[in-house]
């Protein structure tokens, strides 16, 4: 199957780059460029990609906003949004990933990894490991304008089994490094984390992480520092 793609960056230079980096892979399309939020928002809505590549920082209307938008648009439920931002260290990333992104790259990552990072959302799986986007959450965490972030309750109705399984999320585990950790079939631990996301109303993985850092089932210190 071909992976559709929407390119969303503000910077005509880089869009054209993109484009040439996905066109030329196989497997893939480009099926729209946009300059704003708002452009790709209305995009998405025309051409129905499998993933948009959204820039956070963008004018009229941003990235975080524009994916909250397609996020609650029904009938774009199963368009990924892979965050694009020019530092790891952007805390903005936190909301993106609250707002519905799937993970986040930064600009400068070589293309093979840019390629990569498509297929991996757009198979349905999130853009995350036990590096920057958790060392990022936790810093977040830590910051003393955080209090809303952690005031939550812990996620109710969740075996311990399933709570388990989601602090392995929260760490970047993927299914099969899950299955391994905790003695499971790879089928089984995949089954738990697809169960833990219609418990918890999750879109992917990316917001279960986010739910147990903000729920406190996982704590800023036991994120692994690399």
């Amino acid at each position: 199957m071909t992976v559709r793609v929407l390119l969303a960056d503000d910077q005509t230079l880089v869009r054209a780059a993109f484009a040439m980096l996905v066109d030329s892979a196989p497997g893939m399309e480009v099926v729209g460029q946009a300059g704003t939020g708002r452009s790709a928002v209305e995009l998405a809505r025309a051409a129905r990609p499998d993933l948009v590549v959204m820039d956070i920082r963008m004018p009229d209307l941003d990235g975080i906003e524009a994916t909250r938008l397609l996020a609650a648009d029904p009938d774009l439920a199963d368009v990924r949004v892979l965050m694009l931002t020019t530092y790891d260290t952007d805390e903005h990333v936190v909301d993106a990933l609250r707002a519905g992104a799937s993970g986040f790259l930064v600009k400068d990552t070589r293309p093979a990894e840019l390629l990569d990072a498509i297929r991996t959302v757009a198979a349905g799986e999130s853009l995350l490991s036990p590096g920057p986007t958790a060392r990022l959450i936790a810093r977040v965490l830590r910051a003393p304008d955080a209090a809303e972030l952690t005031g939550a309750g812990g996620p109710e109705g969740l075996s311990e089994r399933e709570r388990q399984v989601l602090r392995l999320v929260a760490r970047g585990l993927n299914n099969t490094e899950i299955a391994e950790t905790l003695g499971l079939s790879p089928l089984t631990a995949k089954t738990h984390v697809s169960r833990i996301m219609g418990k918890l109303g999750a879109r992917d993985r990316a917001q279960l992480v986010i739910v147990a850092y903000e729920s406190g089932l996982v704590s800023p210190g036991s994120v692994p520092s690399s």
